[in-house]
């Protein structure tokens, strides 16, 4: 791993938090490990989160109707974005591995990194309609979700009263990291944290020292790649739902063919071939 260059995006708003100390344990190991790390403190920063015409730098296409996504994709082209945008774009161009390290907010990522995101992942740059999901302009990189939650795993199991946390995962670990192309890894996942004792906040630290030695060689998760979908109207092929159709449970949890979802497919990686 030494000369791998990665990228941490934390967004979380009190340094003494549990957030922080994670950031700091994946600022340590992966200094220890030889990588080169760079810093995205997002509140520190007093990153803007709202998207606005501000973002732009010069004249607009069409001033009287202003369309977000045209005039970004223009100014990146032409490099008119505005100056925090581009240093956030370079982070992630230089990186190989990026960790977004957040507490989950409402069942999603808090405002400000929602609107990093947003304002960072601009089209052209991170996706285009000729380039999103395997064929993304990421595909060279990896990326990860680490975040807290407020209740247990218990409460975020199948039967659990929040609900199958694969499912809560779907929209960002697939509709964010896979749709630009990311090869996406496993989330590490510190439940509960302000309902436990100092101990288990302690180990929950030390096992993502530990898997942090050895981040790089981790299999990504599986997604289905773009060519097996038909084109234009973006629905499956008729030859790989026939070939799931003995299956117990779906593809995916998106495509899931209308069966159970299958098992932890978004917590863990697996060998399955899609």
């Amino acid at each position: 791993m030494a000369g791998k260059t990665a990228l941490l995006v934390l967004a979380h708003q009190e340094k003494t938090s549990f957030n922080y100390a994670m950031n700091d344990v994946a600022l340590q190991t992966l200094k220890q490990r030889g990588w080169n790390v760079l810093e995205s403190d997002l509140y520190a920063q007093k990153f803007k989160s709202t998207l606005s015409r501000d973002d732009i730098k010069g004249k607009l296409k069409d001033p009287n109707h202003f369309k977000y996504a045209v005039e970004t994709t223009l100014a990146w082209k032409e490099g008119r974005l505005s100056r925090d945008i581009v240093e956030e774009q370079k982070k992630i161009e230089a990186a190989d591995l990026v960790i977004f390290q957040f507490p989950m907010y409402w069942f999603g990522l808090p405002s400000l990194l929602k609107g990093w995101v947003e304002r960072v992942f601009t089209s052209g740059f991170a996706y285009s309609l000729q380039e999103m999901y395997s064929n993304g302009p990421f595909t060279n990189k990896k990326a990860m979700l680490s975040f807290t939650t407020g209740a247990s795993e218990s409460a975020f199991s199948p039967k659990g009263m929040h609900g199958d946390i694969n499912a809560v995962l779907w929209p960002i670990q697939n509709g964010i990291l896979n749709f630009c192309g990311f090869q996406v890894l496993p989330p590490q996942i510190s439940y509960a944290v302000s309902h436990i004792p100092q101990e288990a906040r302690t180990e929950m630290l030390e096992n993502w020292k530990k898997r942090l030695e050895n981040i790089w060689e981790e299999k990504p998760i599986q997604y289905i790649p773009v060519q097996d979908f038909d084109l234009p109207d973006c629905t499956l092929k008729k030859e790989i739902i026939e070939a799931n159709s003995e299956s117990r449970y779906g593809i995916t949890v998106g495509q899931h063919l209308g069966k159970a979802l299958p098992v932890d497919s978004q917590v863990k990686s697996t060998d399955t071939k899609l």
